[in-house]
């Protein structure tokens, strides 16, 4: 992995072709002179949001998902106060992903298993999913917008060629910035990369105030390197970052990231506290069974954003 000194620190990206006749779409992030506060328009998710519906992932010790819990034995606090839960589903709706790639030099020995690795995630499709792609080298570029044809973002792969530094943040920007125009609620971020940024011009601090913002769930499969910053935002959001050591090891990582993005809970409530001041709120989310019951993993999106009217 190339570093880049004095730079502070995961869908995936190719050429689309629709038809038998290919076009390809390309849009670069232009340069900036110095980096300021990271914008994007208003979310959905602030929007008029009279309820706040939290997506929630319930594992077991073996990483398999729960999925036999009831409303019963959940309970939602935002800030300190308890919340009653008004809406209960275990939701497999269509979902938009945008899936962000690393061709970076260091990935020029793991392109070939990358490649197999989001065709398997494709593979997964159901009617209605859509899909579009971002590559980032020393650049972040949108290759494909959202198309329901997995074969169109399969395409492209098999010409990507590993290059240059990590923009990795430019590319989550270009990917959230896309994703915004989905035509799914749910909406997810799946980012495939080998290592720490080093050749941004967003840092840390802005994305994972992009993130925070947007209703958006963050996955992120890590090759070799657990980059801290990634996982802190695949957290934040409700998502999970898998570090893979082994090459061997890409298939099943892929696989979980693929079943827990099929299967979640989410719930539902109207805040108890009035507000439209437009500040952010955290969240938590707590799991009750019986005693003696063995522990399970929950993940959930840690906060949400009051519409600024």
């Amino acid at each position: 992995m190339r570093v880049m000194s004095g730079i502070p620190i995961s869908c995936l990206i190719f050429a689309l072709f629709v038809g038998s006749a290919p076009a390809q779409t390309t849009v670069s992030l232009a340069a900036r002179p110095a980096p300021s506060a990271a914008k994007l328009p208003p979310s959905d998710f602030r929007v008029e949001a009279r309820m706040v519906q939290i997506p929630v992932t319930v594992t077991d010790s073996l990483d398999r998902n729960v999925m036999n819990l009831n409303a019963g034995n959940f309970r939602i606090f935002d800030g300190d106060v308890e919340q009653r839960i008004s809406s209960f589903s275990m939701t497999d709706a269509p979902i938009s992903t945008g899936i962000v790639f690393d061709t970076s030099g260091s990935m020029k020995h793991r392109i070939q298993d990358s490649r197999a690795a989001v065709k398997q995630f494709l593979a997964t499709a159901v009617p209605d999913d859509e899909f579009s792609l971002v590559q980032f080298a020393d650049t972040a570029t949108l290759l494909s917008g959202f198309t329901r044809n997995p074969a169109a973002i399969e395409h492209p792969l098999g010409s990507m060629a590993a290059h240059g530094w990590t923009a990795l943040y430019d590319a989550m920007f270009l990917a959230m910035h896309q994703i915004r125009r989905a035509a799914n609620p749910r909406r997810v971020l799946l980012v495939l990369s080998d290592g720490e940024d080093n050749n941004s011009r967003y840092t840390e601090a802005e994305m994972m105030s992009l993130v925070r913002e947007a209703d958006v769930t963050v996955y992120a499969i890590g090759l070799f390197t657990r980059a801290r910053g990634l996982e802190r935002m695949t957290e934040e959001t409700g998502g999970r970052m898998i570090t893979v050591h082994n090459l061997p090891d890409l298939p099943a990582a892929m696989e979980k990231l693929s079943r827990e993005i099929r299967n979640q809970y989410m719930l539902g409530y109207f805040p108890s506290r009035a507000g439209s001041d437009g500040r952010y709120r955290k969240v938590r989310v707590e799991v009750n069974l019986p005693a003696g019951s063995p522990p399970l993993r929950t993940s959930w999106r840690r906060g949400y954003f009051v519409p600024d009217n």
